[in-house]
């Protein structure tokens, strides 16, 4: 069991002042800001469904200014191909030998701009180097720089023209999030800073440091308690049925993987790792819960026709599986240590 430590208050200091540094740019989207920190500090993949001109680019770009690393754009469109992404091998006449001409994919972050207009091939592409972190060119297997974070993109309201993404890639991300417009007053604020003097970037870490704070964030406490209920809300998924709510089951074509019972478990962790603690409470995971589940669950004609959204039923699944009491911290205390 892992031992319970204060979190030193410079690391939540620090991812703190990463945030302050994005928000000089990015106005509003604090829950997509938190998300995209979470999936930082976890090692997971973002996958976010927005309209045209909401800062999605903008927020990665600017990250990456403020942790000194790489960044990387692609345009997803139907005539590319997986050497586009990943690299390949160049002959070279003079010399008469192949050098590896590497992709957009090393890098720090990358964004992977409406992912789905490529077709399966292309997107499948990724599903190594989202996984195992490395791709392979020509049979030799090379790394990708770390910390390593795709974040995709898809615009819900232009269907013409793009592909569904495999169901082995959707479950390859961590999250799922809705980003919306701002409103009346954080709209009239983006005016004035995007027609006014641009604001200056201050990097407040480095690759290193954030690599420290991934693996600091990997020996937070979570209460056995805790994960039963993760393991409960995701299982509940896959046979509502059995956990007395079968009136679910008819929108339901297949729940959650076991991935998603990790994932929500990791990402509470590093919720909770931003809030200042380092151990989860009921409230970090029952936050993380509808970002890690909505893509994870295919809903059949009968949802579509009644209207019945995944959050919907996300909701309704909480509801009837309600988490467990917040732990207090001297409870948290003596289970950690015991």
């Amino acid at each position: 069991m892992n031992e319970f430590r204060p979190l030193n208050e410079s690391v939540a200091q620090q991812m703190q002042h990463i945030l302050y540094e994005v928000k000089k740019v990015v106005v509003g989207q604090d829950h997509f800001l938190e998300r995209v920190l979470v999936a930082m500090l976890a090692q997971g993949h973002l996958l976010v469904e927005g309209v045209p001109g909401l800062a999605k680019t903008l927020t990665v770009k600017t990250l990456s200014r403020t942790i000194r690393g790489t960044f990387k754009r692609i345009q997803f469109t139907p005539d590319l191909v997986p050497a586009d992404l990943i690299g390949t091998r160049i002959y070279n006449q003079r010399t008469g030998e192949f050098s590896t001409s590497f992709g957009p994919v090393f890098t720090n972050l990358l964004l992977a701009d409406e992912i789905n207009r490529a077709p399966a091939k292309v997107q499948s592409a990724l599903l190594e180097v989202m996984q195992e972190y490395q791709v392979t060119i020509a049979g030799e297997t090379y790394p990708v720089p770390r910390p390593f974070l795709v974040m995709a993109t898809q615009n819900p309201i232009e269907t013409e023209g793009t592909y569904p993404l495999p169901e082995a890639q959707i479950d390859r991300f961590m999250m799922k999030i809705l980003v919306d417009y701002p409103s009346e007053e954080e709209e009239f604020v983006i005016v004035n800073r995007v027609t006014g003097e641009g604001a200056s970037i201050v990097p407040v870490t480095n690759t290193e440091q954030l690599a420290a704070l991934q693996r600091e964030c990997r020996d937070g406490f979570v209460d056995p308690s805790l994960i039963q209920y993760a393991v409960r809300l995701v299982a509940a998924t896959r046979d509502p049925g059995k956990y007395g709510i079968p009136a679910l089951g008819k929108y339901l074509n297949y729940g959650a993987s076991p991935r998603a019972t990790i994932q929500m478990v990791v990402g509470a962790r590093a919720l909770a790792f931003l809030r200042g603690r380092s151990y989860v409470l009921p409230d970090d995971l029952t936050d993380i819960a509808p970002d890690v589940l909505r893509h994870r669950l295919s809903l059949s004609y009968e949802a579509l026709s009644d209207n019945v959204s995944a959050d919907q039923l996300i909701m309704r699944l909480m509801k009837h599986l309600p988490a467990p009491e917040r732990p207090l911290e001297n409870h948290v205390r003596i289970r950690a240590n015991a």
